[in-house]
């Protein structure tokens, strides 16, 4: 009965942690956390962001509406559903540095929506429930922790090989 204890809590000490979603999915509120003290951390530095490959398929600024962080690597875009997309890049500067980024285009403070893993929103219009699945707006999301050196590429062989951090943008439906 020892042994099997033993084996059994030696297979649960092994297993890898469940890898972590991206953003919110539609239809899903977030709850939201207490105010916390924050707590001083240092904060590691991100090697400098390589030029982001041309990609025929990659969004521009003028067709999003919105500015694009530059060096973020174009991932991929999804149908949110209520004919919006969302648009994700990823990034290898720090979550830090790219909040300060929209902070200054967008002018505006955003929210910081939680605080593990850190997640910042700047909304930019207003969001309409019975036509959008999304509000209109930037979210950048923290994806280094204990356990994650960040986002994976899903480029094979692409470099990055991890992005730390992870941008989502929901551009305004056009009228």
């Amino acid at each position: 009965m020892a042994v099997v204890t033993l084996l059994l809590l030696a297979a649960l000490a092994q297993q890898q942690p469940p890898a972590p979603q991206p953003f919110p999915r539609p239809g899903t509120q977030p709850a939201r956390p207490a105010p916390s003290a924050p707590v001083a951390e240092p904060v590691p530095q991100a090697p400098a962001a390589p030029p982001a490959p041309s990609d025929a398929s990659a969004p521009t600024q003028a067709a999003l509406g919105l500015p694009i962080y530059p060096g973020a690597q174009f991932l991929a875009s999804y149908d949110a559903g209520r004919g919006q997309r969302y648009y994700l890049f990823g990034s290898a500067q720090t979550f830090t540095e790219v909040v300060t980024f929209y902070r200054t285009s967008l002018k505006q403070r955003g929210e910081l929506i939680f605080d593990a893993p850190a997640t910042h929103e700047f909304d930019i219009g207003r969001f309409r429930e019975e036509t959008m699945a999304f509000p209109p707006g930037v979210t950048v999301k923290d994806f280094q922790s204990q356990v994650s050196q960040g986002y994976p590429n899903p480029r094979p062989g692409g470099q990055p090989a991890q992005f730390p951090t992870i941008i989502q943008i929901v551009p305004a439906p056009e009228r």
